[in-house]
């Protein structure tokens, strides 16, 4: 837990802030404690979001919805003020690591403490399906390894800004696709099942310290966890064969939470955690930490305490996640290229506030939407630095064309020497279409892309790609040529981009089809993206 600075509230509602627990996409997370006594986390949203009525919305429904789940085994919501200047959200706040970072810190856990975390968790998920409502991100770093149990944190909350197509923010977390069912994946309807994917790939993690889909990159692990089959490691019996059915990639083969949790705990999972369920060490860390905590003062912690940042797993929570709609995914190697008029998955907004940056140059203020839900990481996204050549099908070549030496003889070099405006008013606009890297093979969401008048040397709009569950990179393009057959630009990744965007420099080409515009760029780190794009602005 970090102090609070001098610029931070030291006052939400009706809570006092004792110091600042975690920051992401969506806001802050403060230790707060009630005039009761009560300890709490506090997540502020950015004040950008509190800006956007169709986020105040669905904020408001999604705390609603979040205030339903009462389980044994979830976070409560205690209070909330969506109305409030800067909307915010209390919940229930309990000692104890997450179990990314329980597994980081000292391995798997015993096979008796996985048991019992999965009955507790299949518990929380059938409570929740119930209620008619799905939590979307279950994953290591959402829950909460506690002595009265596991405790599944950061229900639907983010979820506020699904579909809320004109929020950006910077740095956010995404989510881990690893975890991720093959149907959100997919973009198709994510129901009750989705979390059963993702609880089976949870257990494999606490059960062998290794997830199930190992990769070096988001890219990979989305085409694994679709097209392979699972890693279970050195999982045995029972407990095996029960997660290898969570882990089938049709929704319809995986057990119910009911029967997950039966299976493991048949006389409950409260019996089992009441008769001790975590690991010795793990105990006494848990308890000091608590006893610390009962000691803090605002700002002064008696001493540092443990598992602060764990308990909200460094974030606020899963990512905005814009609506899809179902979308082409890659096949094996051996499999040919989707249809060129394949529709994309993402409708996103380009629109961004300008403010002066280095160089007087004008650079947007918020960029980046990124998971996860559902979930760690990002998705696909143009600008990420994905190593696809690790995935199959991974050809860096593409259907871009190069730039011919009769194309060099149409350049308007005057207009770089005399600063004319040399952009032909056919290209002017926004223009939005669906985005294919690896020879047409892996779907990027959506390319958005803005050009205004600019002579040569000068800004000449902006990008912007979205990818499957709302991952988003900038960046900014600068004219550098006009042929009589495209627009040549340099694309330049905005320094306020997520670390999984590409960063540097990439030529981008802009050629008119017919009523369309094709983009293409050489940025063989994000698969050589293509994009047939229409006019929308």
């Amino acid at each position: 837990m970090q102090p609070l600075g001098v610029d931070e509230p030291t006052v939400v509602g009706p809570y006092r802030l004792l110091g600042r627990l975690g920051s992401g996409g969506m806001g802050r997370v403060y230790l707060g404690r009630s005039t009761g006594g009560r300890t709490v986390a506090v997540k502020i949203v950015h004040p950008h979001f509190a800006l956007d009525e169709e986020f105040r919305a669905r904020f408001r429904r999604e705390v609603e919805a979040a205030r339903r789940v009462g389980g044994a085994w979830t976070a409560p919501v205690l209070d909330a003020d969506p109305e409030a200047p800067v909307p915010w959200v209390a919940t229930g706040y309990a000692a104890g690591p997450s179990l990314a970072a329980a597994v980081a810190d000292a391995g798997a856990l015993p096979a008796h403490s996985v048991r019992v975390l999965g009955a507790g968790l299949a518990e929380a998920l059938s409570a929740v399906h119930a209620l008619g409502l799905v939590h979307r991100d279950v994953k290591p770093s959402n829950v909460l390894l506690t002595l009265d149990g596991p405790l599944l944190i950061d229900f639907g909350i983010a979820r506020a800004t699904d579909g809320t197509a004109s929020l950006t923010s910077t740095g956010v977390s995404v989510g881990s696709p690893g975890y991720m069912s093959p149907e959100q994946i997919l973009g198709k309807t994510v129901a009750g099942p989705a979390d059963i994917f993702s609880l089976g790939a949870l257990l494999v993690y606490a059960a062998t310290g290794e997830p199930p889909f190992p990769g070096d990159s988001s890219a990979s692990l989305l085409y694994k966890v679709v097209h392979e089959e699972p890693r279970l490691g050195s999982l045995e019996g029972e407990l095996r064969q029960l997660v290898a059915q969570c882990l089938a990639k049709d929704p319809a083969e995986r057990p119910a939470p009911g029967d997950v949790a039966r299976r493991l705990a048949p006389e409950g999972a409260a019996r089992l955690v009441a008769a001790g369920w975590l690991p010795g060490p793990m105990v006494e860390q848990v308890s000091r930490s608590a006893v610390r905590l009962l000691n803090l003062e605002a700002g002064l912690p008696s001493g540092p305490v443990e598992f602060s940042n764990p308990s909200v797993g460094g974030e606020f929570g899963p990512p905005p996640v814009m609506t899809p709609t179902p979308t082409y995914v890659p096949e094996p190697r051996d499999a040919p290229p989707p249809p060129a008029d394949h529709p994309g998955k993402l409708s996103v907004s380009v629109a961004a506030t300008s403010a002066t940056g280095v160089n007087g140059r004008g650079r947007r203020l918020s960029c980046t939407v990124a998971l996860a839900v559902a979930g760690a990481l990002a998705a696909v996204t143009v600008g990420s630095a994905f190593l696809f050549d690790l995935m199959p099908g991974g050809d860096k070549s593409t259907g871009s064309g190069d730039t011919s030496a009769a194309d060099s003889a149409y350049a308007t070099p005057s207009a770089s020497a005399t600063g004319e405006q040399s952009v032909p008013a056919s290209y002017l606009g926004t223009w939005e279409g669906p985005g294919l890297a690896l020879s047409g093979t892996l779907p990027m969401g959506t390319i958005r892309v803005t050009v205004h008048q600019a002579a040569v040397g000068k800004e000449l709009g902006t990008f912007r790609q979205t990818d499957q569950i709302g991952g988003i990179c900038d960046d900014v393009l600068i004219l550098k040529q006009v042929t009589s057959k495209q627009l040549i630009a340099t694309s330049i990744a905005d320094e306020s981009n997520r670390d999984v965007c590409t960063t540097g420099e990439h030529e981008v080409r802009l050629t008119p089809v017919g009523d369309d515009l094709k983009y293409e760029t050489d940025n063989p780190e994000a698969g050589d993206p293509v994009a047939r794009m229409s006019k929308v602005g």
